[in-house]
């Protein structure tokens, strides 16, 4: 049981749509369906807002999910109910905040007199489950989830999407979010191979370029590395990453964390291409032995060796990724494992704007095809 007491976010929230929310939908709707909870954007989702969070769009809030028959009746009038009933602040804080991404026009312009502003807020949003699935990651829930979705659905997406919490649930919000809880088997093994690669492709960089003397150029690739091991802890343990800013944060709570933070941190802090091929030659053989546990494929080294005899410590040459993607049963991700292994969209691109803009991942779905 959450602890209503506190001012996190999701308990915050929750405590305002069982004593403000919920009792003016059952005084005002008694017979209307709906459920209730907190998920999508926002720190207080992934249970990682702070003091500082509160700044900025952050309060309580709640999204009110109803039928597409009810939302087509009664939601305009359940919006207008809402804004006009519900307390201008709860628990100290203000329920009339507005965020450019999340604004809920609650009145449209043709309703008002002449003079009148919209009024606009999200501390109590009304919406379909369609509606939200469209906006957050442009996907029709009528339809089957394709190997093409899952490559091109955000993993921080899908954080958002399990993560958070539940208030009431009439209309199936809590079965709609476990189409999402984690990828099929063969899209798991997929981008369990495509991350392998990325290491594999290089691995061996990091000491060329510091071997040349390039020492900056080293460091930069390390610290890749370092990001690509960091997420394939995260793939190994079955848990969605969720974006930069709380990516650590994160990877702090995975269990490969305690042994794997320090030999990253000591890699990150090496001036010389050497200590840094030493920390990350110990990082290599852990993760490794993680991935021999997980028994997905024969037995591989856990040492590393030279790169075709050069003085460059790696731990696969092709090997881990190639036992993986044999492992895949799927026609369809067989068929996408073939070709090259660009993975899904957090593998081949960190760009913030093409992983935020859910309207472009139609587009994006024909690199599967």
């Amino acid at each position: 049981m959450s602890d209503l007491r506190s001012n996190k976010g999701l308990d915050l929230s929750e405590r305002y749509f069982r004593q403000a929310v919920r009792p003016l939908l059952h005084s005002h709707f008694p017979e209307m369906e709906f459920s209730a909870g907190l998920i999508g954007d926002g720190s207080e989702v992934l249970g990682f807002d702070s003091e500082m969070s509160q700044d900025h769009d952050w309060g309580p809030r709640v999204m009110l999910f109803l039928s597409d028959s009810d939302h087509a009746k009664f939601g305009k009038q359940v919006a207008l109910m809402l804004q006009k009933h519900l307390p201008k602040t709860f628990g100290g804080f203000s329920t009339q905040f507005t965020t450019p991404n999340q604004i809920v026009e609650l009145r449209s312009t043709n309703e008002m007199s002449d003079g009148e502003h919209p009024t606009k807020s999200h501390s109590a949003e009304v919406l379909t489950l369609q509606k939200f699935f469209s906006q957050h990651i442009k996907f029709e829930l009528s339809e089957e989830i394709e190997p093409s979705d899952w490559l091109t659905f955000p993993e921080q997406k899908l954080a958002t999407i399990i993560a958070g919490r539940v208030f009431e649930d009439q209309i199936g919000l809590q079965t709609t979010r476990d189409r999402f809880a984690y990828y099929p088997n063969d899209i798991w093994l997929y981008l369990l191979g495509c991350q392998w690669t990325r290491i594999e492709q290089e691995e061996h960089l990091m000491g060329r370029a510091g071997y040349a003397g390039d020492e900056l150029g080293s460091a930069i690739i390390a610290a890749r590395l370092v990001r690509d091991l960091m997420r394939l802890c995260f793939l190994m343990e079955k848990q969605y990453a969720p974006y930069q800013k709380w990516f650590g944060t994160a990877f702090a709570r995975l269990n490969a964390s305690k042994s794997l933070v320090p030999m990253f941190q000591q890699t990150l802090a090496a001036s010389t291409w050497e200590d840094r091929q030493k920390s990350l030659s110990e990082a290599y053989s852990y993760v490794a032995t993680a991935h021999n546990l997980l028994r997905i494929t024969e037995e591989l080294p856990t040492s590393v060796r030279q790169f075709h005899g050069r003085p460059f410590a790696v731990i696969s040459m092709g090997d881990f990724s190639k036992a993986i993607f044999a492992q895949i049963k799927d026609p369809v991700v067989i068929k996408i494992a073939q070709k090259r292994p660009i993975g899904s969209i957090d593998q081949f691109s960190d760009s913030t704007d093409l992983i935020s803009d859910a309207n472009v991942r139609p587009a994006l779905k024909s690199l599967y095809i």
